[in-house]
């Protein structure tokens, strides 16, 4: 329980950093979806143990070389979910019922989240999606933490489309449509580093940076938010043209957006 307190509290002050930059924002996005799914860091890292022929680390532990990492698991029975809440609300076991809403609540967000990710369109201007990067991903601890992530790739191009129903995301929100600042231009006093534009009828943000190409960004309500990050996109129209390909208004209505 305590643990669980201390989680929720992290998730909060997380929601609640409106002021951080642009690239932490972003970086704590990427990071929470990734942090979720299976990933090859730990064979990458035996791997190259093996080949150095050293398997300890700088601390002297052994590093480790076997393992198979975590499978992936059903989602919960919604159905049987709340049957046990009912059962341990009966029973006077609040905490096992609470458990139990919860997962109840994660499951009906990952079903959620496939359903968004069967909607995004298979190619976006001549890109063609990866299906083997799509990523859904929900927490445990109630409702808004919805995060779904698909890619896009042609040659040089990528567009990474995440799309997020959490508190963190109305940080960024915050940050660009009620933070003043955030209408700079760069050294040369031409071009704008950010910018608020439209996507269809809803309100967004583009910005540019030389190493990380375009961000657009459009708020679907109180929390959610659509993010496309742009690699090697040749124009602001070129970006904009590929938002246009999503429907986000059928997008908003299966996040349950007003």
């Amino acid at each position: 329980m305590r643990l669980l307190k201390k989680t929720m509290l992290l998730l909060f002050a997380v929601g609640c950093l409106s002021y951080n930059s642009h690239a932490q924002l972003l970086k704590k996005l990427k990071d929470k979806v990734n942090n979720a799914v299976n990933t090859n860091s730990t064979s990458n890292t035996s791997d190259q143990s093996s080949q150095s022929g050293n398997n300890t680390n700088s601390t002297g532990k052994p590093s480790n070389t076997k393992g198979g990492g975590l499978t992936n698991t059903t989602p919960p029975d919604v159905n049987q979910q709340i049957a046990d809440a009912e059962k341990s609300q009966a029973a006077g076991n609040y905490s096992d019922a609470r458990y139990s809403i919860q997962q109840a609540l994660m499951s009906i967000e990952l079903q959620i989240g496939k359903q968004v990710l069967q909607s995004l369109p298979a190619s976006v201007s001549g890109l063609e999606k990866d299906t083997t990067q799509n990523k859904v991903m929900s927490t445990q601890w109630g409702w808004n933490n919805l995060t779904i992530q698909s890619v896009y790739k042609k040659a040089d191009q990528q567009l990474t489309v995440t799309i997020g129903n959490n508190t963190m995301y109305s940080g960024l929100i915050d940050l660009y449509f009620n933070n003043s600042m955030y209408t700079q231009t760069n050294s040369d006093g031409n071009n704008q580093n950010v910018k608020q534009t439209k996507v269809k009828s809803y309100k967004a943000v583009i910005t540019y940076d030389d190493s990380k190409g375009y961000t657009l960004l459009v708020p679907l309500g109180q929390s959610s938010l659509i993010v496309w990050e742009c690699v090697n996109f040749a124009t602001e129209q070129d970006v904009m043209n590929a938002a246009n390909a999503f429907d986000i208004d059928g997008i908003k209505k299966m996040l349950g957006e007003q």
